[in-house]
């Protein structure tokens, strides 16, 4: 049997400032990745957007970002390992406040943008933001790129972990992610995404931009929000997970 825990980023809009389809996607979801503050959102916005998951039936997780509201979290900025022990600390707990007022609790945690990157190569990095999350709680589950420094990580200090992988992203030879900047970089074709996520998950493998094959481990499926035609890509890559037999279930509920 073939199983899929399906997440998205979420509440990165700020202010008066409007990001993504939240509450046209969320329905579509098992696990919802919402913002802390440090790259997006805002206290009202991770209140709401929590409310929101929860009334759509999708489990929480926190999205720690780098401390870069200008830059989206997609800058690479110099941070040591120390440093982002501290903000991954400080954001999980925000938002875990707010899950617990809302009578619920985390289920994950997944870094943004630079962050996420960075670690999958760092393992230095990788090591500190495993080991925040543990010291925070060590039930939760860290979302992390197939095969990065991150999985070597959490696996080290003991920390569950679920391989990520992407449907809208293309693969380097090394199993990292094509950089936003580099053409090619992202999927736009529905048909070439939804080959490349069953492909993924149920044949354990994906084709990278180059044309090579290589092995990939696929726990939970990112499905991005913000793009103009992002609700319709999920709806399609959803329903040909469903007629390929593939459960779609929260990471929590298999991830030992």
């Amino acid at each position: 049997m073939f199983r899929i825990d399906m997440n998205s980023d979420l509440g990165e809009s700020f202010g008066a400032w409007k990001m993504g389809q939240d509450d046209k996607v969320l329905p579509l979801l098992t696990s919802a990745n919402i913002a802390c503050g440090f790259h997006a959102g805002d206290p009202n916005v991770m209140r709401k957007t929590v409310r929101l998951a929860l009334d759509s039936g999708a489990v929480l997780g926190a999205h720690p970002g780098m401390p870069d509201l200008v830059g989206f979290g997609r800058r690479k900025l110099d941070i040591s390992p120390d440093d982002a022990y501290s903000i991954i600390v400080y954001q999980v707990g925000a938002l875990a406040a707010f899950a617990t007022a809302a009578g619920s609790h985390l289920q994950h945690v997944k870094p943004h943008g630079s962050l996420y990157n960075m670690a999958a190569k760092d393992a230095k990095l990788a090591e500190a933001i495993a080991q925040a999350i543990y010291d925070v709680d060590k039930s939760l589950i860290l979302f992390a790129l197939a095969g990065s420094e991150s999985i070597k990580a959490a696996n080290k200090i003991g920390l569950r972990c679920a391989s990520e992988v992407f449907a809208d992203r293309s693969y380097q030879e090394d199993g990292s992610l094509t950089p936003r900047s580099k053409p090619g970089a992202m999927i736009t074709d529905e048909n070439s995404s939804i080959k490349q996520v069953l492909s993924m998950i149920m044949e354990h493998k994906v084709t990278t931009l180059s044309g090579k094959v290589i092995p990939v481990k696929a726990d939970t499926l990112c499905i991005h929000g913000d793009g103009e035609k992002a609700l319709l890509f999920a709806q399609k890559i959803k329903n040909a997970l469903l007629e390929n037999d593939v459960e779609i279930s929260a990471a929590g509920t298999f991830i030992k």
